[in-house]
């Protein structure tokens, strides 16, 4: 096990007042930070607060300690269910998985999931899905919605759960997040925050024979600045629950570790709601309460009567009970669950192969939002001499094997991932080396698989939406879906080849491409002059072994849509609308480009059969993907918020304006860190016209540029995103976009003052349509 004394003196150091604290103290270790804070009930929290204190009053011990675990419930399906109190008339809690809509059971709808939502850079759509999936969730009776995802942030391009997110970037993962926790709850759901934290990779998430999870070591300021950030902002959100994770984190267990739970998530981020296990994560009995931890799930085994026990020898102080149910309660109340009008929990969650009442969740509103999210991810990336949008075909041929709906067979497959587990797939065989299957062969995927899919409403594959505009177009179709080289009839107006990448939780991915696909993309585009390519795909999918290829003429980065796949497509394929995606991850040319000294950065694992601590060291710091790229000179294939559109757009005017009547205090002085409530004061405004130049262009629709502001902190990456605004433009019209940059937008974290502090110096500017397509530079000095 690597422990570092350094760590220790640092952490004493820093009770004593000292200046000698480093990143190297915190790194790889730790330290205890009790007892666990009591929530104090200010802000949206106060009313909350209020109630849950009361009702808590009234509760005996055994009742307060039911409601903070796990039990099976035989009246319905819920993935997680707390204890109840009769006494009381209060009805317990159903917790189900949100990944992309409500797991699990049937008559909801699949919504994108989140590195779709990543990709369409839409505030807007990204809080409108949240809202309609939430109410999804109260419908069938859900009272937390396990979502979403901030963590995985991205670190290795093969992790497994990628897709979950919705960017590599903390910034875009922060905006995103806030706004689907606002959307859930204000539709009456608890949203849960997951997965605190640096649950960076499937292998080795959790102990096996003997060996310990995987630990990520990571630095103080890494810590703050890239992983935690977007957490920070869903606790700004108002988010009610917080799901603790699987790994090791500085070598104390996620769920058990009093430095993340009681001193930066309850103590720096003056966090109010409750802290969740994941399932099955808590691998203590009582240090887990004792760290921060409130619920357990699934099923409380640990706690029960022997945290009763614990009270009653002194264990744990029945003043951390009392907190853990009335933050559990507060929550309950915050988002409206005691209003007579919120249905019994579990009421629509029901075991699927067992006659059941049919509780439908759907409602017509949501229906724009299905198919606009659809279309605001997909990203294209090439297209060479307008080659899209097509017109109206004389001959169309179609290839490859996602093309298609799934099978009713590989629909069950893929509701076993979305759903339960198959038998070899159980709980305890996930994250063991393994290997998951490059692509989903039978057919088109919606999502990626496991806890963050669920079952839709229907698949509207890209070739039935390709169908029924060939007949309003009287276009002739071609197809062949399963064969590896297929023959192409050379007098094809277009060829279409859809491939897909795979990636399921449990399992990193085996690699970033696959030769079948790769083969069969070229096989058509030697045969096809006019060739499209469409890659749906649950994470970072290369393109270099064709993207050059003279016949290959636009390609789209379709990702993961949800239900509505086929329309959205065939809308952008058609010019019915402009794509407006961009990447929300840097697309390399090579493997290698995503780690240093020509190996890509692969999930750690036990460096032997004695090893039984693996540790996972994030020595890169704040240097993933384009930070990474930035840094090292690395030229890639498409840079992170990369997309191309119908049209296109012009930057000008842009004007810097400071928002502060004082000048801004800096670290030229010994001082104490800015306050948690001021980090969001205002301190620049800047503004940039956008123009769409497209008028004389063959495409007159209105298109949507998402314009990017970048910073350049002082002893930084060169470049952070620090704003985004998508805005939708008729051609020859001119719009003026606002960013308004926050003192946290300048801060750093500074380890000595353990706060976030702005430094004295240049600060570099950047406004343009990419991290590389940059239209604008300025400087500010602080």
């Amino acid at each position: 096990m690597k422990l570092r004394t350094s760590a220790l003196v640092g952490f004493c150091l820093q009770l004593l007042g000292t200046d000698a604290l480093s990143d190297a103290d915190f790194y790889g270790q730790s330290p205890p930070v009790y007892p666990s804070p009591q929530g104090k009930g200010t802000g949206i929290w106060a009313p909350a607060y209020h109630a849950a204190r009361d009702f808590v009053a009234q509760m005996t011990l055994e009742e307060k300690i039911n409601i903070t675990g796990g039990f099976k419930n035989p009246e319905n399906a819920c993935h997680g269910s707390t204890g109840s109190v009769p006494r009381l008339s209060w009805p317990a809690l159903c917790l189900q998985d949100a990944g992309n809509g409500v797991r699990g059971v049937d008559l909801t709808n699949a919504y994108p999931s989140g590195i779709h939502v990543g990709a369409s850079w839409d505030r807007n759509l990204t809080y409108q899905r949240g809202y309609y999936m939430g109410n999804e969730h109260r419908i069938k009776g859900a009272n937390i919605a396990l979502g979403p995802v901030a963590g995985p942030l991205g670190r290795t391009a093969l992790g497994g759960r990628n897709w979950e997110g919705f960017a590599v970037d903390p910034y875009l993962s922060g905006v995103m997040t806030a706004e689907t926790i606002r959307g859930m709850q204000d539709a009456g759901v608890i949203a849960n925050l997951k997965h605190l934290i640096a649950n960076e990779q499937e292998a080795w998430r959790r102990p096996y024979n003997g060996t310990e999870a995987a630990s990520s070591n990571i630095d103080d300021r890494t810590l703050h600045e890239l992983y935690l950030w977007p957490f920070m902002d869903g606790v700004k959100a108002g988010a009610a629950s917080i799901m603790c994770s699987y790994n090791r984190v500085n070598n104390s267990y996620g769920c058990q570790n009093s430095k993340l739970l009681n001193g930066i998530l309850k103590t720096e981020l003056e966090f109010e709601g409750f802290v969740i296990s994941d399932w099955n994560a808590q691998y203590g009995g009582m240090a887990g309460a004792l760290a921060g931890m409130d619920m357990a799930m699934p099923n409380g085994s640990f706690w029960g009567s022997s945290l009763a026990e614990a009270v009653g020898n002194g264990t744990v102080p029945e003043a951390r009970v009392t907190d853990m149910a009335t933050r559990i309660l507060a929550a309950w109340y915050l988002v409206g669950q005691d209003k007579p009008d919120f249905p019994k929990p579990g009421v629509g969650i029901h075991k699927l192969n067992v006659p059941h009442p049919l509780v439908d969740a759907r409602i017509p509103e949501a229906d724009p939002v299905l198919l606009q999210g659809a279309i605001a991810g997909h990203v294209l990336v090439k297209n060479v001499n307008s080659s899209l949008p097509l017109r109206k075909p004389k001959m169309l041929s179609v290839f490859g094997y996602d093309a298609q709906a799934p099978s009713s067979k590989n629909i069950d497959a893929l509701f076993e991932l979305g759903y339960e587990s198959q038998p070899e797939m159980a709980d305890g065989n996930l994250g063991y080396e393994a290997h998951f299957s490059q692509i989903a062969s039978g057919g088109v995927i919606f999502a990626g698989g496991r806890s963050g899919s669920n079952g839709p409403s229907y698949i509207d594959a890209p070739f039935n939406a390709l169908t029924t505009r060939a007949k309003k177009d009287k276009t002739y179709l071609n197809w062949d879906f399963h064969s590896g080289q297929p023959s192409v009839n050379p007098m094809s107006t277009a060829c279409l080849v859809f491939i897909n990448a795979m990636a399921t939780e449990g399992w990193d991915r085996d690699g970033l491409h696959d030769d079948y696909s790769d083969g069969l993309i070229v096989h058509v585009a030697s045969r096809c002059a006019n060739t499209i390519v469409v890659v749906h795909s649950a994470g970072i999918r290369l393109v270099d072994q064709w993207i050059e290829h003279p016949n290959i003429t636009a390609v789209l980065l379709a990702h993961l849509p949800g239900q509505d796949i086929g329309e959205a497509l065939v809308r952008i394929l058609y010019g019915e609308v402009s794509p407006s995606g961009k990447l929300p991850y840097t697309l390399a040319k090579n493997e290698s480009d995503y780690g240093v000294g020509g190996r890509l950065y692969q999930p750690c694992t036990p460096t032997s059969r004695e090893d039984r601590f693996p540790q996972c060291e994030y020595t890169e710091g704040v240097y993933i993907d384009y930070r990474h790229f930035d840094a090292h000179g690395i030229e890639p294939r498409f840079e992170f918020g990369f997309g191309l559109s119908y049209t296109t757009f012009e930057y000008s005017h842009v004007v810097v304006q400071s928002q502060r009547q004082k000048p801004i205090s800096t670290t030229t002085t010994k001082h104490a860190s800015t306050p948690l409530t001021s980090l969001w004061d205002p301190i620049v405004t800047l503004t940039v016209q956008i123009t769409n130049t497209g008028a004389n262009t063959s495409t007159t629709i209105p298109a949507e540029e998402v314009a990017q502001l970048y910073i350049g902190i002082p002893n930084s990456p060169e470049k952070q995103l620090r704003g985004f605004e998508k805005v939708m433009l008729d051609p020859g019209q001119e719009v003026l976009v606002t960013f308004l940059l926050t003192k946290r937008d300048l801060s750093i974290w500074d380890v000595v003052t353990q706060g976030w502090v702005v430094q004295e110096g240049r600060y570099r500017f950047f406004v343009g349509a990419s991290s590389r397509d940059i239209r604008w530079e300025g400087e500010f000095f602080v």
